[in-house]
Protein backbone atom coordinates (compact mmCIF):
# COMPACT_ATOMS: atom_id res chain seq x y z
CA UNK A 1 0.00 0.00 0.00
CA UNK A 2 1.46 3.19 -1.10
CA UNK A 3 1.91 6.20 1.61
CA UNK A 4 -0.56 9.02 1.45
CA UNK A 5 0.61 12.91 1.19
CA UNK A 6 0.18 14.71 3.91
CA UNK A 7 -2.30 17.80 3.62
CA UNK A 8 -0.78 20.96 5.07
CA UNK A 9 -3.56 22.65 6.33
CA UNK A 10 -3.22 26.71 5.79
CA UNK A 11 -4.73 28.72 8.66
CA UNK A 12 -7.03 30.97 7.43
CA UNK A 13 -8.10 34.44 9.45
CA UNK A 14 -11.14 35.20 11.64
CA UNK A 15 -13.55 38.08 11.06
CA UNK A 16 -16.96 37.69 11.56
CA UNK A 17 -17.72 34.32 12.45
CA UNK A 18 -16.11 33.84 9.03
CA UNK A 19 -12.47 32.06 7.93
CA UNK A 20 -11.86 34.09 5.01
CA UNK A 21 -7.71 34.31 3.07
CA UNK A 22 -6.26 38.30 3.95
CA UNK A 23 -7.54 39.81 1.01
CA UNK A 24 -4.14 40.69 -0.53
CA UNK A 25 -3.62 36.88 -1.37
CA UNK A 26 -0.39 36.84 0.97
CA UNK A 27 0.80 34.05 3.85
CA UNK A 28 3.60 33.38 5.70
CA UNK A 29 5.41 29.92 6.84
CA UNK A 30 4.82 28.86 10.70
CA UNK A 31 7.42 26.79 11.40
CA UNK A 32 8.64 24.47 13.94
CA UNK A 33 11.83 25.99 16.65
CA UNK A 34 14.17 23.76 14.61
CA UNK A 35 12.52 25.49 11.41
CA UNK A 36 10.89 22.98 9.89
CA UNK A 37 7.41 23.46 8.45
CA UNK A 38 4.32 23.10 9.96
CA UNK A 39 1.48 25.07 8.38
CA UNK A 40 0.75 28.44 6.39
CA UNK A 41 -1.05 31.12 8.26
CA UNK A 42 -2.60 34.04 6.43
CA UNK A 43 -1.04 37.40 6.70
CA UNK A 44 -3.65 39.66 7.58
CA UNK A 45 -3.23 43.53 5.67
CA UNK A 46 -4.70 46.74 7.01
CA UNK A 47 -8.17 46.08 4.94
CA UNK A 48 -8.42 42.75 7.02
CA UNK A 49 -7.68 44.79 10.27
CA UNK A 50 -10.57 47.57 8.88
CA UNK A 51 -12.81 44.65 8.08
CA UNK A 52 -12.48 43.06 11.50
CA UNK A 53 -12.67 46.11 13.79
CA UNK A 54 -16.47 46.40 11.27
CA UNK A 55 -17.51 42.87 12.41
CA UNK A 56 -16.16 43.41 16.05
CA UNK A 57 -18.65 46.98 15.98
CA UNK A 58 -21.71 44.96 14.18
CA UNK A 59 -21.72 42.37 17.11
CA UNK A 60 -20.75 44.91 20.48
CA UNK A 61 -24.23 46.00 21.04
CA UNK A 62 -25.81 42.84 20.84
CA UNK A 63 -22.89 40.97 23.15
CA UNK A 64 -23.67 44.44 25.36
CA UNK A 65 -27.26 43.71 25.26
CA UNK A 66 -27.15 40.06 26.44
CA UNK A 67 -27.44 39.24 30.47
CA UNK A 68 -24.13 38.82 32.71
CA UNK A 69 -25.58 35.66 33.24
CA UNK A 70 -26.06 34.86 29.46
CA UNK A 71 -22.09 35.89 28.95
CA UNK A 72 -21.12 33.62 31.45
CA UNK A 73 -23.05 30.77 30.10
CA UNK A 74 -21.80 31.40 26.69
CA UNK A 75 -18.05 31.91 27.83
CA UNK A 76 -18.48 28.36 29.83
CA UNK A 77 -19.35 26.78 27.04
CA UNK A 78 -16.13 27.91 25.32
CA UNK A 79 -14.03 26.36 28.31
CA UNK A 80 -16.23 22.95 27.64
CA UNK A 81 -15.32 22.92 23.81
CA UNK A 82 -11.91 23.57 24.62
CA UNK A 83 -11.95 20.64 27.27
CA UNK A 84 -13.41 18.51 24.35
CA UNK A 85 -10.16 19.45 21.83
CA UNK A 86 -7.14 19.37 24.38
CA UNK A 87 -5.42 16.65 22.39
CA UNK A 88 -5.50 19.05 19.63
CA UNK A 89 -4.12 22.28 21.20
CA UNK A 90 -1.67 20.26 23.33
CA UNK A 91 -0.65 18.89 20.00
CA UNK A 92 0.11 22.60 18.20
CA UNK A 93 1.60 23.81 21.23
CA UNK A 94 4.70 21.54 21.61
CA UNK A 95 4.97 22.04 17.37
CA UNK A 96 5.02 25.55 17.90
CA UNK A 97 6.78 26.08 21.21
CA UNK A 98 8.99 23.08 21.21
CA UNK A 99 8.15 22.10 24.73
CA UNK A 100 6.92 17.87 26.28
CA UNK A 101 3.92 16.70 25.46
CA UNK A 102 3.18 17.52 29.63
CA UNK A 103 4.48 21.15 29.56
CA UNK A 104 1.68 21.69 26.75
CA UNK A 105 -1.01 20.00 28.32
CA UNK A 106 -0.52 21.67 31.46
CA UNK A 107 -0.40 24.82 29.11
CA UNK A 108 -3.71 23.99 27.85
CA UNK A 109 -5.59 22.94 31.34
CA UNK A 110 -4.27 26.33 32.66
CA UNK A 111 -5.95 28.09 29.57
CA UNK A 112 -8.87 26.31 30.13
CA UNK A 113 -8.89 27.19 34.29
CA UNK A 114 -8.70 30.51 33.42
CA UNK A 115 -11.75 30.91 30.44
CA UNK A 116 -13.67 28.86 33.27
CA UNK A 117 -12.45 31.81 36.24
CA UNK A 118 -13.23 34.54 33.27
CA UNK A 119 -16.83 32.54 32.73
CA UNK A 120 -17.75 33.39 36.86
CA UNK A 121 -16.35 37.41 36.86
CA UNK A 122 -19.61 37.87 34.44
CA UNK A 123 -22.36 37.94 37.07
CA UNK A 124 -20.05 39.65 39.46
CA UNK A 125 -17.72 42.12 38.62
CA UNK A 126 -20.61 44.63 37.88
CA UNK A 127 -20.36 44.66 42.06
CA UNK A 128 -16.86 44.72 42.70
CA UNK A 129 -16.21 47.88 39.61
CA UNK A 130 -19.41 49.59 40.61
CA UNK A 131 -20.71 51.36 43.67
CA UNK A 132 -23.24 53.51 45.54
CA UNK A 133 -21.68 56.53 46.51
CA UNK A 134 -21.97 58.35 49.72
CA UNK A 135 -23.46 61.58 49.02
CA UNK A 136 -25.31 64.47 51.02
CA UNK A 137 -28.85 64.78 49.87
CA UNK A 138 -32.33 63.05 48.93
CA UNK A 139 -31.15 61.38 46.36
CA UNK A 140 -29.04 58.01 45.44
CA UNK A 141 -25.69 58.23 43.36
CA UNK A 142 -24.82 54.99 41.72
CA UNK A 143 -21.73 54.23 39.74
CA UNK A 144 -22.01 50.95 36.98
CA UNK A 145 -19.95 49.65 35.18
CA UNK A 146 -20.45 49.38 31.34
CA UNK A 147 -18.58 48.38 28.14
CA UNK A 148 -16.11 50.71 26.31
CA UNK A 149 -16.91 48.56 22.96
CA UNK A 150 -14.28 47.31 20.64
CA UNK A 151 -10.86 46.48 22.07
CA UNK A 152 -8.20 45.67 19.72
CA UNK A 153 -5.20 43.60 21.49
CA UNK A 154 -1.74 42.53 20.70
CA UNK A 155 -1.87 39.05 21.94
CA UNK A 156 1.63 37.85 24.32
CA UNK A 157 4.19 36.96 21.71
CA UNK A 158 6.09 34.00 23.97
CA UNK A 159 2.72 32.23 23.84
CA UNK A 160 0.42 30.19 21.76
CA UNK A 161 -2.65 30.03 23.91
CA UNK A 162 -2.41 30.64 27.35
CA UNK A 163 -1.25 34.27 26.63
CA UNK A 164 -4.44 34.50 24.05
CA UNK A 165 -7.10 33.67 26.74
CA UNK A 166 -5.17 35.97 29.20
CA UNK A 167 -6.18 38.82 27.12
CA UNK A 168 -9.03 37.64 25.25
CA UNK A 169 -11.18 36.45 28.23
CA UNK A 170 -11.26 39.66 30.08
CA UNK A 171 -12.29 41.72 27.24
CA UNK A 172 -15.60 40.08 26.68
CA UNK A 173 -16.62 39.58 30.56
CA UNK A 174 -18.30 43.21 30.31
CA UNK A 175 -19.85 42.91 26.79
CA UNK A 176 -16.75 44.49 24.66
CA UNK A 177 -16.08 43.06 21.44
CA UNK A 178 -12.66 41.96 20.05
CA UNK A 179 -10.24 42.13 17.66
CA UNK A 180 -7.08 40.16 18.60
CA UNK A 181 -3.35 40.45 16.66
CA UNK A 182 -1.93 36.90 17.41
CA UNK A 183 1.77 35.76 17.99
CA UNK A 184 3.18 36.00 14.67
CA UNK A 185 5.76 33.10 15.90
CA UNK A 186 2.59 31.12 17.29
CA UNK A 187 -0.37 31.83 15.67
CA UNK A 188 -1.80 27.93 14.77
CA UNK A 189 -3.32 28.13 18.57
CA UNK A 190 -5.51 31.19 17.74
CA UNK A 191 -7.29 30.15 14.65
CA UNK A 192 -8.04 26.50 15.99
CA UNK A 193 -8.89 28.98 19.61
CA UNK A 194 -11.50 30.80 16.78
CA UNK A 195 -13.21 27.78 15.47
CA UNK A 196 -13.96 26.44 19.11
CA UNK A 197 -15.79 30.08 19.44
CA UNK A 198 -17.18 29.72 16.11
CA UNK A 199 -18.84 26.65 17.56
CA UNK A 200 -19.68 27.74 21.17
CA UNK A 201 -22.66 29.77 20.65
CA UNK A 202 -20.46 33.09 20.68
CA UNK A 203 -21.91 35.37 18.32
CA UNK A 204 -19.67 36.25 15.07
CA UNK A 205 -17.71 39.21 15.14
CA UNK A 206 -17.34 38.93 18.82
CA UNK A 207 -13.96 37.79 18.28
CA UNK A 208 -12.17 38.54 15.33
CA UNK A 209 -8.71 36.94 15.06
CA UNK A 210 -5.67 38.50 12.68
CA UNK A 211 -2.69 36.51 11.85
CA UNK A 212 0.75 38.15 10.12
CA UNK A 213 3.08 41.15 11.85
CA UNK A 214 1.94 43.30 15.06
CA UNK A 215 4.34 45.77 13.86
CA UNK A 216 2.32 46.07 10.24
CA UNK A 217 -1.48 45.63 12.02
CA UNK A 218 -0.75 47.34 15.25
CA UNK A 219 -0.54 51.16 14.15
CA UNK A 220 -3.73 50.88 11.91
CA UNK A 221 -5.87 49.28 14.76
CA UNK A 222 -4.55 52.13 17.03
CA UNK A 223 -5.26 55.28 14.68
CA UNK A 224 -8.60 53.32 13.76
CA UNK A 225 -11.57 55.79 14.70
CA UNK A 226 -13.40 53.10 15.72
CA UNK A 227 -11.34 51.32 17.95
CA UNK A 228 -12.54 52.23 21.46
CA UNK A 229 -9.68 50.31 23.49
CA UNK A 230 -5.90 49.07 23.41
CA UNK A 231 -4.36 46.38 25.00
CA UNK A 232 -0.69 46.51 23.84
CA UNK A 233 0.47 42.93 25.95
CA UNK A 234 2.48 41.49 23.42
CA UNK A 235 3.60 45.06 21.76
CA UNK A 236 6.88 45.37 24.23
CA UNK A 237 9.27 44.75 21.19
CA UNK A 238 7.18 47.34 19.13
CA UNK A 239 7.64 51.46 19.16
CA UNK A 240 4.56 51.09 21.65
CA UNK A 241 5.12 54.54 23.28
CA UNK A 242 4.16 55.94 19.14
CA UNK A 243 0.93 53.60 19.57
CA UNK A 244 -0.24 55.50 22.85
CA UNK A 245 -0.04 58.86 21.29
CA UNK A 246 -1.75 57.72 17.77
CA UNK A 247 -4.43 56.30 20.22
CA UNK A 248 -5.00 59.27 22.41
CA UNK A 249 -5.72 61.57 19.12
CA UNK A 250 -9.50 59.05 19.30
CA UNK A 251 -9.05 59.00 22.90
CA UNK A 252 -8.53 55.12 23.69
CA UNK A 253 -8.26 53.41 26.92
CA UNK A 254 -4.48 52.00 26.62
CA UNK A 255 -3.05 49.20 28.68
CA UNK A 256 0.15 48.94 28.08
CA UNK A 257 2.72 46.07 27.94
CA UNK A 258 3.68 44.15 31.07
CA UNK A 259 3.08 40.92 33.05
CA UNK A 260 -0.37 39.96 32.07
CA UNK A 261 -2.33 38.75 35.58
CA UNK A 262 -5.49 37.11 36.13
CA UNK A 263 -7.50 39.58 38.02
CA UNK A 264 -10.96 41.72 37.94
CA UNK A 265 -9.37 45.07 37.42
CA UNK A 266 -7.99 43.81 33.81
CA UNK A 267 -12.13 43.31 33.34
CA UNK A 268 -12.22 46.73 34.64
CA UNK A 269 -9.42 48.33 32.46
CA UNK A 270 -11.63 48.31 29.37
CA UNK A 271 -15.15 49.56 31.41
CA UNK A 272 -16.72 53.01 31.21
CA UNK A 273 -18.68 53.80 34.64
CA UNK A 274 -21.80 55.39 34.39
CA UNK A 275 -23.19 57.21 37.15
CA UNK A 276 -27.10 57.90 37.83
CA UNK A 277 -28.28 60.17 40.39
CA UNK A 278 -31.95 59.58 41.50
CA UNK A 279 -34.35 61.00 43.67
CA UNK A 280 -35.44 59.24 47.12
CA UNK A 281 -38.95 58.54 47.48
CA UNK A 282 -40.77 61.56 49.89
CA UNK A 283 -43.35 59.03 50.93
Amino acid sequence: MSARLTVPKTYKLAIGGAFPRSESGRTYEVATPQGAFLANAAKASRKDARDAVQAARAAQAGWAKATAYNRGQVLYRVAEVLEGRKAQFADEIVAQQGVSAAVASAQVDEAIDLWVWYAGWCDKYAQVAGNLNPVAGAYFNISAPEPTGVVAIVAPQDSALLGLVSVVAPALVAGSTVVVVASERHPLSAISLAEVLATSDVPGGVVNVLTGSPAELTPWLAAHADVNALDLAGAGSLEWVDLQIAAADTLKRVLPPGEVVASPQRIAAFTEVKTVWHPKSML
